[in-house]
């Protein structure tokens, strides 16, 4: 059953590259991504009481952490899936392109969901890089003069992290042979952590958090980020922003520990900073910035660095609502992309001073984009409230105020920033001759289904997922 859930990804890439399947390729790519959320979700309840579930030992292992990641990447894949098939029909995409897109789809979902399963810290680098080469054919796919630019960015920056994060595994290989331990897995490390030479070990963690976060989009390494996830088709950047992004960032949060175990490499304290950095800049960032689909991807940007600053408090409370957090961004990014996908097909335009009273428009877009500015902006009852406040209590327990009073600070930026441009869009002056189109229907009922665990989330939290958070935080705290 585990197995089968990355191959029911390459099958649908397989279909989906035959020559004259451009018409079955996105009936094909919904149905394999509804099977493989449905075994997600049947692992995720399996594991939600701890433990792990071996395949392959020290090659193929899952445990509540990477069972609740595998179950993100699978709602987000099956979502932008079933997006994607009415978004591409809406730009009267060839069969050929269609055919093409899905299956670089399908195969940028098998590399994701590759990544929790995999137990060997070569093997995990491997796939992160994957995730890099295939969504830049994605991010490309629109040949336009910008979205080629994007893509080239995208490529420079991410390759450039690779070789770097590349480098870091090498040396902490280096680290953990010179302690007699050839077992290169997460607990294998963890297990040879405290044997470690503290030079080898400080310069691996300096260099893999340089390259895994250029992929993730910490400051001053995201340059490329919006530029990317704003050229992209909506449903990819869903995929970037809303998973992508954090599956990477799990890579790093499962290596915390490993390092945290050199008290003199203040592993908590550059979490927090790097993460406070993230999250400031990108507050203001987001404030400025004229396209609106460049403001959900600086959102992305904030979200890690909140992510990154409650995972370097270094505490229980702290672990509980990083993993939350990463919940709650993955459920609701996704939503938002595919709220500024509506918005893109009923405008034209992602200009945000371009757009104005989008209430008259289309209806169904101004609600959409509302909706998704407030849910992410972390206001209540949605699900982004309630982890981020998890966030600020745990800070508030560590006896962390100044953080608490920045992260706070930012976090209210943030929100303003995003509800100041949405609601001049969405309620400003009506445009003298505006642009009616109709949103396709898959498009309505994927940007509905990703509204439902947003909403859900926010007012209730089902005990098995209570559970499940529990279980992978105990597992975040001692991978």
């Amino acid at each position: 059953m585990i197995l089968a859930i990355p191959l029911l990804a390459v099958l649908a890439a397989l279909w989906c590259a035959i020559p004259r399947a451009g018409r079955a390729a996105p009936a094909v790519t919904v149905l394999a991504a509804i099977a493989v959320l449905s075994l997600s979700i049947r692992l995720l309840w399996t594991l939600s009481g701890g433990g792990t579930l071996t395949v392959i030992r020290g090659w193929v292992e899952l445990n509540s952490l990477a069972a609740l990641l595998l179950t993100l990447i699978a709602l987000v894949y099956a979502t932008a899936a079933l997006f994607s098939w009415g978004y591409l029909a809406s730009d009267a995409t060839s069969e050929s392109r269609i055919r093409l897109y899905h299956a670089n789809f399908n195969l940028f979902a098998f590399s994701m969901l590759s990544i929790p399963m995999l137990n060997e810290i070569g093997l995990v680098w491997i796939f992160v890089e994957l995730t890099s080469l295939l969504s830049i054919l994605l991010v490309s796919f629109a040949i336009s003069a910008d979205a080629l630019e994007a893509a080239w960015k995208y490529m420079v920056l991410t390759l450039l992290g690779a070789t770097i994060a590349v480098l870091g595994v090498l040396v902490l290989y280096w680290a953990l042979h010179a302690t007699g331990s050839t077992e290169f897995t997460w607990d294998g490390l963890h297990a040879a952590a405290a044997r470690m030479p503290h030079a080898l070990l400080g310069f691996a963690f300096v260099l893999l958090l340089v390259g895994y976060g250029a992929k993730i989009g910490l400051v001053p390494l995201h340059t490329w980020l919006p530029d990317a996830h704003s050229q992209a088709p909506s449903p990819v950047c869903a995929m970037l922003s809303g998973i992508e992004t954090s599956v990477i960032l799990y890579v790093v949060l499962r290596l915390r520990n490993v390092f945290a175990g050199d008290p003199s490499l203040h592993v908590g304290a550059w979490f927090v900073v790097l993460g406070l950095i993230s999250v400031g800049a990108a507050a203001l960032l987001l404030t400025q910035t004229q396209d609106y689909k460049r403001l959900f991807a600086f959102s992305t940007v904030e979200h890690m660095g909140i992510i990154l600053t409650a995972a370097g408090l270094l505490t229980p409370a702290g672990d509980v609502a990083a993993v939350w957090q990463l919940l709650a961004h993955s459920a609701t990014k996704s939503l938002c992309f595919y709220a500024a996908g509506v918005t893109l097909i009923a405008t034209g335009t992602r200009d945000i001073a371009a757009i104005r009273g989008l209430l008259g428009t289309s209806r169904f877009a101004a609600a959409a984009l509302l909706f998704g500015a407030l849910a992410i902006g972390g206001a209540p009852p949605f699900a982004v409230f309630l982890s981020e406040l998890a966030i600020l209590r745990a800070g508030l327990l560590a006896h962390a105020y100044v953080l608490v009073a920045l992260l706070a600070f930012f976090i209210v930026v943030a929100f303003f920033g995003l509800l100041w441009h949405v609601t001049n869009m969405v309620a400003g002056p009506p445009e003298s001759e505006p642009r009616r189109r109709r949103i396709p229907l898959t498009c309505a009922w994927a940007l509905l289904l990703a509204a439902l665990p947003v909403v859900i989330l926010g007012v209730w939290l089902p005990q098995g997922l209570a559970q499940a958070l529990e279980s992978a935080a105990r597992v975040l705290g001692a991978a």
